[in-house]
């Protein structure tokens, strides 16, 4: 039986070589997906536009939506908000929802997910919202220095935001010195206190852990913290003893947002 079926394979691919090769209009999808969305170009696998079936990008992604428009070139195209769509694609990849420091559109990015259906995006996008709202009442910042070695250099703030920055800041001005923010350092959620420095030679204030590592000068400390705080909106209303010219050098400052 089997040597007739070879024969008949023979014989056919004699009359016709192609007659056993696969359709050349049998076309595999593409891994990939382009879409011009706004006008912007994005290029994605389309597993990732699938990662929610019902949505709107899952429906057409699977072709299970026939009046999608294509643009010129022949790609899918979405008449919504270009850039905004990065931080949706972003999410569909990681499942997180990561954005810019400063990002003020969570009203608008809420409802372009509510748009392709991505609801877990929406709701986090909303919350993210109220939390902007909630932060942009007035916020106070207070840097105090009293040049002892018993109280140090503290900071305050109302905006936990911005504690976690200097937090940050510290650590990148450390120079790999730290693997993160000491909880030494920590008083509470909206203050952290640096007690333990000497002086060197030159008359410059080291921060030292309890375990005598060391982090910065006080100075520099104080200027990142000042230059921060300025970068983020507040601005300076007092300071206290300014009589060496420099707010580095001040006992107290105090900004507001």
């Amino acid at each position: 039986m089997e040597w007739k079926i070879s024969r008949m394979e023979s014989e056919l691919y004699h009359i016709n070589p192609d007659i056993l090769q696969p359709s050349k209009n049998c076309k595999v999808p593409s891994v990939t997906v382009t879409l011009n969305v706004g006008g912007n170009l994005y290029i994605t696998q389309r597993q990732t536009l699938c990662k929610y079936p019902g949505s709107y990008l899952e429906e057409i992604a699977n072709g299970k939506k026939q009046d999608v428009p294509l643009d010129p070139e022949g790609n899918l195209f979405i008449d919504r908000d270009g850039p905004l769509f990065r931080h949706i694609l972003n999410f569909l990849r990681t499942g997180e929802l990561l954005l810019p420091d400063g990002f003020r559109e969570c009203g608008m990015l809420a409802r372009e997910a509510e748009f392709y259906g991505l609801q877990a995006l929406a709701d986090t996008a909303k919350e993210r919202e109220m939390r902007r709202g909630a932060n942009a009442e007035t916020a106070y910042l207070e840097v105090t220095d009293s040049h002892e070695r018993s109280q140090g250099l503290k900071v305050f703030c109302s905006d936990l935001d911005f504690i976690d920055k200097v937090k940050g800041r510290i650590v990148q001005v450390s120079k790999s010195r730290l693997d993160g923010f000491p909880e030494e350092f920590v008083v509470s959620s909206n203050i952290i206190q640096f007690r333990h420095f000497i002086k060197s030679e030159t008359g410059a204030r080291l921060v030292l852990k309890e375990d005598n590592t060391f982090v910065c000068t006080l100075e520099t400390l104080k200027f990142e913290t000042v230059m921060m705080a300025l970068r983020s909106g507040f601005h300076l209303l007092t300071s206290l003893d300014s009589s060496k010219g420099s707010v580095v050098h001040c006992e107290a400052l105090h900004f507001l947002k």
